[in-house]
């Protein structure tokens, strides 16, 4: 048998590119999902799970996003202030109308590593609610999704 060798992706090899995608009329699980793989690099030739191999991802039209069945209204987002008694909730519907970006940013952060390295990889995700975004100059292309 030949000698075959694992190859490993070093940090200083890695190229990195810039993808745009709109969350216009999509599900957000499913757009969570496949940015998710994109961050993580996994969709590379040379993907290794302990080397930040992911590009960077522009969401737009966040404020547009989805959720099937009665999850508008069902679902609860928590977090806590860190105080006796800071449990806080909000329902999915408030929270798309009052930050699209921060359920955006939640639904890909739950896909991602929860590790130093997810929190790396987390960085290269920026989410805007409009269709507007200042990252002409990375010339990003367009990420074509499932």
């Amino acid at each position: 048998m030949a000698d075959v060798k694992t190859q490993s992706a070093k940090k200083e090899e890695i190229q990195r590119e810039w993808w745009i995608v709109s969350a216009a009329n999509r599900r957000l699980g499913r757009l969570a999902a496949q940015v998710a793989t994109v961050l993580r690099g996994k969709h590379k030739p040379y993907f290794t799970p302990h080397v930040d191999c992911g590009d960077f991802v522009i969401v737009v039209d966040a404020a547009k996003v989805t959720l099937s069945g009665n999850k508008m209204r069902d679902k609860i987002y928590y977090r806590h202030t860190g105080y006796i008694g800071g449990l806080k909730q909000e329902r999915a519907e408030d929270l798309l109308q009052r930050s699209p970006e921060t359920m955006v940013r939640r639904a890909v952060w739950g896909m991602l590593p929860h590790n130093i390295l997810g929190r790396q990889m987390i960085k290269k995700l920026k989410v805007y609610a409009g269709p507007g975004h200042p990252h002409q100059a990375q010339q990003p292309q367009p990420l074509q999704l499932q």
